[in-house]
């Protein structure tokens, strides 16, 4: 299966990846979460080439986590903004950078730490019901006649 077929399979984690799944994506939205709006600064930063980055740009812009809003009129000049779907993204970039510090890297290139109390964050699987911390195996999962 191709990688632009993904988003066509009844199935979360196909669809998800189809958004955001390529060699690219994560990192232009880890710049945007970093606070880059704008395309130099995040094609500087990541090396990239401006028809990747533009493409990708324009994908999340087409899928919604991206908003280009103008902030220039002489010439016209955009920026992009994460919308609440893009935020939603950002437990996802946490969980990656957990998992990087954990299994990837010596010693962690950035840390994080929460305004209120100077706390690390970290991303948890916990019932929704009792609060309980849950691991794989405290898991069942019921799948649709058509899940993938």
């Amino acid at each position: 299966m191709r990688h632009d077929e993904l988003a066509d399979v009844n199935c979360s984690v196909a669809r998800t990846w189809a958004v955001v799944g390529d060699r690219w994506t994560m990192l232009v939205l880890r710049e945007v979460f970093r606070g880059q709006r704008r395309f130099e600064p995040i094609a500087e930063r990541l090396g990239i080439g401006r028809n990747v980055l533009a493409a990708r740009l324009r994908s999340l812009t087409d899928e919604g986590v991206l908003e280009r809003v103008a902030y220039d009129d002489v010439p016209v000049r955009h920026e992009y903004r994460l919308t609440p779907k893009g935020e939603d993204l950002y437990p996802l970039l946490v969980a990656l950078i957990q998992w990087g510090d954990a299994h990837q890297v010596d010693t962690p290139p950035v840390t994080l730490a929460h305004r209120g109390c100077g706390g690390t964050p970290e991303v948890r699987l916990r019932c929704a019901e009792c609060d309980d911390e849950l691991t794989r195996r405290d898991v069942e999962a019921t799948f649709a006649s058509d899940a993938w």
